[in-house]
């Protein structure tokens, strides 16, 4: 699957320190101690709607991650998933009486179109449910071999995965059994199915029912259950020693968890990544973000206003990245009153040293990706240069150069 083109980012001179992130498994921040290749795989999105603020706090997230990464001077080895068959997909086009695949295909290429907009650095892999079959099929059928799934003898032969096939399964959410039941029935489980050995067990392999595409298994014909789909393919793209799994705090359990435990059966490591690294939810009117309340806001619909990208961007990353938090028109306001001001500042013909101000910025980018932190630092330099002026005629370009490298926000 093709991804978007990649913004270029300038080379900042210098070098901040080594980068450190919440770990959600360790519940604490600590260095992620990446190799001279950083790897990093996040879970993308299932293409039955367009792009929301929230899809793009998560990948804006991971973009943050991957600029420093390169401000470090790592090779980036970025990989990224599209849910292009599931069952949200695949209703949604009942509903609407279209192909599936138009479907997917539509609303993939508008994603690309929203995060080329956001100047998102786009995966080095962009990777289709559909185009990982093959790998899909490798692992179930090693998960059947060694006894981590079975084939539920039902009307339709649906291949489960044992739950308890790995003894650390829970680690990387934490999560006591009652949550997890609870997470597992509200985010796409079935807990109730009968004739499961546990009600945790998660699907592998959906046999084909009729009316629905499905492709030929050893096992038989059907399709990729969730979390699979991103095992075999981190697996199959990066394999073992994966600096970083990310996505969405609402992907913790029972998508990462279950993502995790897959990988984990058959290598027999005791983690899948080194950092579970999960960026928090964004809402609307005191209320989460999300399709089934109907109170989206689309990033495709803020650009259709005359909404610049970059102002989205600020709006965004005046939150921290792991906070719960809402959007709104004062949240936009104060985004493109910012931007406003530093171009003002930085179009200036000379400034105030801003050798500090940089410093400053990649530290707290560093420390587990604190805009806010980083936002009032470059804030200071632009009040300073706008009421006082400065002596340093390279100094407005240093500033310009850092925002685009570290906060990829175009001045």
């Amino acid at each position: 699957m093709q991804a978007w083109p990649p913004a270029q980012v300038p080379v900042l001179p210098g070098r901040g320190p080594e980068l450190r992130l919440y770990d959600t498994s360790d519940r604490q921040v600590r260095p992620v101690a990446a190799g001279t290749k950083a790897t990093m795989y996040v879970c993308g999105i299932t293409p039955y709607d367009a792009t929301h603020l929230g899809h793009a706090a998560t990948y804006l997230t991971f973009d943050l991650v991957y600029r420093q990464w390169l401000d470090l001077g790592h090779d980036v080895h970025y990989v990224q998933n599209v849910t292009d068959v599931d069952d949200p997909l695949l209703e949604r086009a009942d509903r609407d009486g279209v192909d599936w695949r138009d479907l997917g295909g539509r609303e993939v290429a508008l994603f690309r179109d929203d995060m080329a907009a956001l100047r998102i650095l786009p995966p080095r892999e962009y990777v289709g449910a559909t185009e990982a079959i093959p790998d899909v099929i490798e692992l179930v059928e090693k998960m059947l071999a060694s006894g981590a799934a079975y084939v539920l003898d039902d009307h339709y032969p649906d291949v489960y995965y044992r739950a308890d096939a790995t003894p650390q399964f829970g680690y990387e959410s934490g999560y006591d059994r009652d949550t997890m039941l609870r997470l597992f029935a509200e985010r796409g489980g079935d807990p109730r199915r009968p004739g499961k050995n546990d009600e945790l067990d998660a699907l592998l392999w959906r046999a084909a029912r009729p009316g629905e595409p499905s492709w030929p298994s050893p096992f038989g014909a059907g399709r990729p259950g969730w979390h699979v789909e991103c095992a075999a393919i981190a697996l199959s793209r990066i394999g073992s020693g994966l600096d970083i799994q990310g996505g969405g705090s609402d992907l913790i359990f029972p998508h990462h968890e279950f993502t995790a435990a897959h990988a984990e059966c058959v290598r027999g490591e005791r983690r899948f990544a080194r950092h579970y690294v999960h960026a928090g939810m964004i809402g609307w009117d005191g209320h989460k973000m999300s399709k089934s309340r109907g109170n989206l806001v689309l990033v495709s619909a803020l650009r259709a206003q005359g909404v610049e990208p970059s102002a989205i961007r600020l709006g965004l990353l005046a939150g921290h990245y792991r906070a719960d938090r809402f959007w709104g028109r004062e949240v936009l306001d104060e985004a493109t009153a910012r931007l406003r001001r530093w171009r003002t500042a930085t179009a200036l013909p000379a400034g105030p040293d801003a050798t500090d101000v940089v410093a400053r910025a990649r530290q707290y980018l560093a420390d587990d990706l604190n805009t806010p932190k980083a936002l009032a630092a470059l804030d200071g330099w632009a009040t300073d240069a706008l009421e006082y002026g400065g002596h340093d005629a390279g100094a407005p370009t240093l500033v310009t150069t850092a925002i685009d490298a570290l906060l990829g926000v175009d001045l």
